[in-house]
């Protein structure tokens, strides 16, 4: 079982079991399908409505129906079995780009560590060349990435490596 991190779990909504979960997940409209499941807990869970509200997304699932049922959610990761996000071959987990190989025009080779947020919408890739880059992945310096072959091409500025 292949479980992908969608969000957590960090507070309850109303009284009629409503959770509201914080995620910065890309693919929330494959995550968060009503009649799919979640697991929370190594146990998975049917959604029954899916509603987004301010930063949260807002769900409730089958068989809790009450504030109290699902108290004990407050706090737990939420995750998604990766084959049910049905995603296209153009839809790529940030985590599946980790150990990428990363080409420069300059034939620099170099293989991606690590992905992470510098701010809510800029997604920063750390590579190490000879030496350790940062690279927007939003940046005009991404020019190609092939899942295929597991590789991204770049045009990187002169004198970053």
């Amino acid at each position: 079982m292949n479980n992908v991190y969608i969000g957590r779990v960090v507070n309850t909504h109303g009284i009629k079991g409503e959770i509201r979960i914080l995620s910065d997940f890309l693919y929330k409209e494959k995550a968060f399908l009503v009649g799919s499941k979640i697991i929370i807990d190594h146990m998975e869970y049917k959604i029954l409505s899916y509603r987004k509200h301010k930063e949260f997304d807002m769900i409730t699932l089958e068989g809790y129906s009450n504030i109290n049922d699902v108290l004990f959610l407050k706090g737990k990761k939420v995750y998604k079995e990766k084959t049910e996000l049905n995603l296209s071959e153009e839809e790529i987990l940030d985590s599946d780009l980790i150990q990428f190989k990363v080409i420069d025009k300059n034939k620099n080779c170099g293989i991606i560590k690590e992905i992470f947020y510098a701010s809510p919408t800029n997604k920063i890739i750390r590579v190490e060349f000879t030496c350790e880059v940062l690279i927007p992945l939003n940046s005009p310096m991404i020019k190609r990435i092939d899942p295929k072959r597991k590789e991204i091409e770049v045009d990187l500025i002169k004198g970053m490596i």
